[in-house]
């Protein structure tokens, strides 16, 4: 095992009574299993990420009683049965030669319950329940329900226990005058307005013993008005240590927040230089998080001094041996995590069981199994796309031999195209990924190849991934010099004119649209013109870290006009999670988005369209370019021409399903698959 590549993130951490085993924080998320109470599917998931080389995982948000639950029903440790299930979890983990902490998450105003609580009764802008205003004996009640959680926690075997006091939760909302308006010892002064979060260290400390890890959550940018100012977030840093704290961990920006924190166009390691602040001005360990997704970024991180340890949450959901693999010198090999929120984030807000878009073993370990082959045989994929590529390498890993064709003289499909999308950089690092997947597991590669019928006849099993052509909308005068579609913007770097017109507002629309705005050069690889765009500021001048002068987007290249059919908000259909980035985006950018329209006919002067079904109110759009981003229709010809010569091939991704291009769908659908042929 060479480790020597990253030699600050695989030293060891000294915390006295206990030793971690390098500097990688398995960080908190929610996934949905322990809702679902199945503990060997549990275990198998964590126990994967402790043999993965974590050096200390955190678990999704633990409540410490119902009212404090993020929904009815959330997990916590109510009872002995309770303790005894996650005993399982915490005993695999240790198995694996890992160490794990229980999170205890209390959702206060966050809470989707009825039943919510909080330091005044000011409903959340992503909840509809307004909260319980706690008494005295209220918060006596909640302090004690931490420390139960706490020792019960010990009880069922775990290492340590993370409060949560960040992200807006229910610590956070006495932190700051924004939540907490209360005039008594819990409000008021700063001093009194983190009473309760010390009170909940110390008298869980007290419960746990000194050899029991305590991580407290801290946010040290909350990126809301009437935020904490940064020597507010030192003094309470130094009195959670003071507490009996053992570690602090980084949190970003509430819930809600209108500042992107995780997202893939927030550039890497964003907010570092937060944490960075924190250095020096206490005697604990000091974690940094938020889109630290390489072995080499976790490294620098640590290098440059930003903290004492890093929080990967996300990439050990893209590859559970993300920390092992950089161990190994197997780099190319592991799973980038590209903070698409996909099916991690956008599932759990779905009320759906958390994976990856890259990785859909990820939580489904138990189920989705990648065993050897009994019988190899011989197959052959048609399609370099997302599916394709993930037929290939799976089949090709249990033992097939596998023959991938594709008519492009390189491998990603839509993926080649999302990569050249400002914000969309880490695509890049996935087609980099299949790459070196396909080398590996010794695919037989042939680019430039437009697969035909008898070219297929001879294998045992034809799988076809041909992916989606573009819709054909049928607008009179489309045909015209002025008229381009997305892939001639896209890949073939058609010239585009300074007035646009986007003909449909699906994900390739806003995509098209993102890239004509900037000006060559993307935010998401430039910190501080990211922050200018986003008005984040110093927490050292700005309380909260928000700009005085708010957002200070770049000017677009392109004046931009958006369209669609539906009469409906545009961008309704995109993540749960990041749409709003996107309508944002747009938004500060000049991009006038309209709904309901009827497209009359493309001419010189630009794009005609009316309105309703009585085609009312006739309007010119002026443009010098119309593009065409009107949907895609699957691209089935190969599997219905293999069909007709009596061969049944297996057709998946866009070429089964077109709708709006989901990588996600096609990645499981094409894993699901190969795992069983």
């Amino acid at each position: 095992m060479d480790q020597s590549q990253y030699p600050h993130m695989f030293a060891p951490l000294d915390l006295g009574f206990t030793t971690l085993r390098n500097r990688v924080l398995m960080g908190s998320m929610h996934t949905g299993l322990e809702e679902l109470g199945e503990w060997e599917r549990i275990a198998t998931y964590y126990g994967a990420r402790a043999r993965g080389g974590a050096a200390l995982i955190v678990t999704g948000g633990m409540a410490p009683n119902r009212e404090g639950g993020v929904f009815a029903g959330a997990a916590g440790l109510f009872s002995q049965d309770d303790i005894a299930n996650h005993r399982i979890v915490t005993d695999r983990v240790h198995d694996e030669g890992g160490k794990i902490a229980m999170q205890i998450l209390h959702a206060g105003r966050y809470a989707y319950n009825p039943d919510c609580v909080a330091p005044s009764a000011i409903k959340s802008p992503i909840s509809p329940f307004v909260p319980k205003e706690l008494d005295e004996e209220g918060i006596e009640k909640q302090i004690n329900d931490f420390v139960t959680a706490a020792t019960r926690a010990r009880e069922a075997g775990y290492d340590g226990v993370e409060i949560m006091g960040s992200e807006g939760y229910f610590l956070n909302q006495f932190i700051v005058r924004h939540t907490n308006k209360r005039t008594d010892r819990w409000g008021g002064s700063y001093e009194n307005r983190i009473r309760l979060p010390l009170e909940v260290v110390r008298r869980c400390r007290a419960a746990v013993g000194e050899d029991f890890i305590i991580i407290y959550r801290l946010s040290m940018i909350d990126l809301v008005p009437d935020g904490s100012t940064f020597d507010e977030v030192v003094e309470l840093a130094q009195k959670v240590e003071a507490a009996g704290a053992t570690i602090i961990n980084t949190g970003i920006g509430w819930h809600e927040a209108r500042v992107p924190t995780i997202a893939t166009s927030v550039p890497r390691a964003a907010f570092t230089w937060v944490t960075k602040k924190l250095m020096g001005k206490v005697g604990i360990p000091v974690i940094t998080s938020n889109r630290i997704n390489t072995p080499e970024v976790a490294d620098q991180v640590l290098a440059d001094g930003c903290a004492d340890m890093v929080s990967m949450a996300r990439p050990f959901l893209a590859d559970a041996e993300i920390v092992a693999k950089a161990a190994d010198g197997r780099r190319d090999q592991i799973a980038p995590c590209i903070a698409c929120n996909q099916a991690c984030l956008d599932h759990t807000f779905s009320g759906k069981i958390s994976t990856c878009l890259v990785n859909p073993r990820a939580c489904y370990e138990t189920e989705l199994r990648y065993e050897p082959a009994a019988q190899p045989k011989t197959i052959a994929v048609v399609g370099a796309g997302p599916a394709g590529l993930e037929t290939a390498i799976v089949a090709a890993e249990r033992g097939h031999k596998v023959t991938l064709f594709d008519k492009a003289d390189r491998i990603g499909g839509q993926l080649d195209m999302a990569r050249r999308i400002p914000g969309k950089e880490e695509f890049n690092g996935l087609i980099g990924y299949f790459e070196a997947r396909l080398a590996a597991t010794g695919v037989s590669v042939r680019l430039g190849q437009a697969a035909r019928t008898d070219m297929l006849q001879g294998f045992d099993e034809v799988v076809i991934a041909t992916g989606v052509n573009p819709r054909d909308p049928g607008i009179p005068g489309q045909d015209g010099p002025n008229v381009l579609g997305y892939i001639d913007v896209l890949r073939g770097g058609a010239a585009v004119g300074e007035k646009v017109a986007i003909i449909g507002a699906g994900g390739i629309g806003f995509d098209v649209a993102e890239f004509l705005v900037e000006r060559g050069h993307s935010p998401a690889t430039d910190l501080e013109m990211w922050k200018r765009e986003w008005g984040v500021g110093d927490p050292e001048e700005n309380p909260g870290g928000l700009a005085p002068d708010g957002p200070q987007p770049a000017k677009p290249a392109h004046q931009v006009t958006l369209l669609q059919r539906k009469a409906e908000k545009l961008g309704r259909n995109l993540g749960k999670t990041t749409g709003w980035i996107h309508r944002a985006t747009l938004k500060m950018k000049g991009v006038k988005m309209i709904g309901g329209v009827n497209y009359e006919r493309i001419d010189a002067d630009g794009l005609h369209v009316s309105f309703g079904e009585a085609r009312e109110n006739p309007t010119l759009i002026e443009a010098d370019t119309i593009i065409l981003c009107a949907g895609q229709v699957s691209e089935r010809s190969l599997a219905d021409a293999l069909q007709e010569k009596g061969i049944t091939p297996h057709v998946i991704g866009g070429a089964d399903k077109a709708g709006e291009l989901d990588a996600k769908r096609a990645i499981n659908q094409a894993a699901r698959l190969a795992a069983i042929l």
